[in-house]
């Protein structure tokens, strides 16, 4: 809210810096294993006096130092770029926390970029033993180059003390920096091993190719089975927040979840296929597939520690929309666009609603959703509801999807931000049936019986009357009485009325104009599902099957959180849900 937005409407600003932070994982972590893999490599061409293996350590550097050094650098610099114009609040706040911990990073990263080059244009016009410790130097610095990052990357997730201490050392040392830097550590050397296969492939000699791929593919399958007791304690010291989003609560870490897992054991079948069972099936199209399955399962765990923040860019700390934890009372209390300099509504009012509820858009919600493009479109997931059920959507959206922040700002911000996602998006009415069922009904008798009918005359004629009865009558009203004419209206606008009739006599029972269990349904199911989606997996269920469903919702899925609603609501959504499936009873 200090900073202007930069509003891509098609992809977002998550989906920016996931794309841009996945690949340069993908090179940073290479940087790191594939600095030891070269110096193993090149003691073991030493040790086996292989010119053939020389040859080969040496055409790797060369590619290793493009791909890290030039495109590395490029995607590291991009990362910045990215991560300052779309989360400028965060980049902020990991800066002035860690000012020292980025100038000893910077530090070792030029030490890296010094000692590579001379590695590399040293091959062959240095001693051995000076030549291998140039790369020993340069695998310790980008080691601790890894060490670092990692402190300030796992603060992001699990601060831990820091949040009651504000202490260097205690946000760099957090609960998962342990864990984080041995998964780190494997990755790197699994990945560097999957490098080696894909350049082995291009060696001529084809008893150096066979034993350099053997070679890389003991790297990569050692280097994976570690990985998985490390990444087990990984997800074990996580907040019981996150463990919930990353054991099932987040669809998204659900999906990311289910790429790792197949990436994983593609990744292991592939390697222990060329490595042991059959190696004459060494070719490049293999190993090609072997890089892709490598970088699905590190994609996963980089995508799903990004989504276990959520709701929080810093957790704990900041919310993903860059607003403090801390001030969400005092933005409440005074407004949140009254506190926003980057807006040029500072109070909604009946002419600017929609414009205001749009720069509400932009400043709480753009951060995670696009608008009509591929991450998290907000047009597909508000579809279905209507003005008065996002309004009651957003002032418990927090507590119902954990991972979503809450609505920050006054009532009135709130009404804005709800009008804009309905009227203004989708061209819905700006009306509230749950508030204005009554006088919805009330108007619709003033305009077509009140000139005949008091309603303190109608009023003892309808005693004892059931809703449903005098909804009948509706449709039949000539038959009641000769003189009075037929009711043509829409079965909404008869609903209508007959709730308000109804309420005459029953002021506390009355129904609302439209189905409570439609209603139920559009207030607390139909932003994550259409009932496009769910109806065809409803189909075949009994209406008792349904209502059981309500009770477990998240034992069927733990995307899902539990419906909280009282006995007589989940009879009326079980209702709705099994009529509209088929009319199951």
């Amino acid at each position: 809210m200090n900073y202007p937005v930069w509003y891509v409407p098609a992809f977002g600003g998550g989906l920016l810096i996931a794309m841009v932070a996945i690949v340069h994982v993908f090179v940073s972590h290479f940087a790191v294993g594939g600095g030891l893999y070269l110096v193993l490599a090149e003691r073991k061409a030493l040790r086996e006096k292989s010119q053939a293996i020389m040859d080969f350590v040496r055409k790797h550097t060369r590619f290793f130092m493009l791909l890290t050094m030039v495109f590395g650098g490029l995607t590291g610099v991009a990362i910045w770029f990215v991560i300052s114009l779309i989360h400028p609040a965060a980049t902020s706040l990991l800066i002035h926390t860690f000012v020292f911990g980025w100038a000893a990073e910077w530090v070792f990263f030029l030490v890296e970029i010094v000692a590579l080059f001379i590695y590399f244009y040293t091959f062959g016009r240095m001693d051995d033993r000076t030549h291998q410790a140039i790369g020993w130097i340069y695998f310790g610095a980008a080691w601790m180059s890894l060490f670092l990052i990692n402190g300030i990357i796992d603060f992001m997730l699990t601060p831990g003390v820091w949040l009651a201490d504000a202490n260097f050392w205690s946000g760099f040392f957090n609960p998962t920096f342990w864990p984080s830097l041995f998964f780190r550590s494997f990755m790197s050397f699994m990945l560097a091993g999957c490098y080696g296969f894909v350049t082995a492939t291009f060696l001529r000699d084809e008893q150096a190719r066979h034993r350099m791929i053997r070679y890389s593919g003991v790297w990569a399958l050692a280097s994976l089975i570690l990985s998985v007791p490390a990444g087990w304690w990984y997800i074990a010291v996580l907040p019981e927040k996150a463990k919930g989003l990353v054991v099932g609560a987040s669809p998204t870490i659900t999906r990311a979840a289910t790429v790792g897992a197949f990436s994983m054991a593609a990744l292991a079948a592939l390697v222990i296929i060329l490595i042991l069972l059959r190696p004459q099936s060494r070719s490049r199209a293999l190993t090609v597939v072997v890089m892709i399955a490598a970088m699905g399962y590190l994609g996963a765990f980089e995508w799903s520690r990004e989504a276990a923040r959520r709701p929080y860019v810093i957790n704990q700390v900041m919310y993903s929309n860059a607003i403090l934890k801390k001030d969400v009372e005092r933005i409440n209390q005074d407004g949140f666009l009254k506190n926003a300099k980057w807006v040029q509504h500072k109070e909604v009012t009946e002419a600017n609603q929609l414009e205001a509820g749009r720069e509400l858009f932009l400043h709480q919600c753009f951060a995670c959703h696009s608008l009509g493009g591929f991450n998290n479109d907000i047009l597909s997931r508000t579809k279905n509801m209507s003005y008065g059920a996002m309004r009651k959507y957003l002032v418990t959206i927090h507590e119902k999807r954990y991972f979503m922040p809450p609505f920050v700002g006054n009532e009135a911000e709130l009404k804005a931000l709800a009008a804009y996602l309905t009227v203004g998006l989708h061209k819905k009415p700006l009306a509230d049936e749950a508030v204005t069922a009554g006088v919805h009904g009330k108007t619709l008798f003033d305009d077509n019986c009140a000139a005949c009918h008091g309603a303190d005359t109608l009023k003892p004629k309808m005693s004892g009357w059931s809703q449903a009865k005098v909804r009948a009558a509706l449709d039949k009203l000539p038959a009641l009485n000769a003189a009075m004419p037929d009711y043509n209206a829409p079965a909404a606008d008869k609903e209508a009325m007959a709730g308000y009739l109804f309420g005459l006599n029953n002021p506390q029972t009355a129904a609302p104009a439209q189905d409570q269990g439609a209603t139920l349904y559009e207030e607390n199911c139909a932003a994550c599902h259409g009932f496009d989606l769910i109806k065809p997996k409803l189909i075949g269920w009994s209406r008792a099957k349904v209502r059981t469903s309500l009770d477990k919702l998240s034992a069927l899925n733990p995307a899902m959180p539990d419906y909280t609603g009282t006995a007589v609501e989940k009879d009326a959504l079980a209702d709705y849900l099994a009529k509209q499936a088929g009319g199951a009873r």
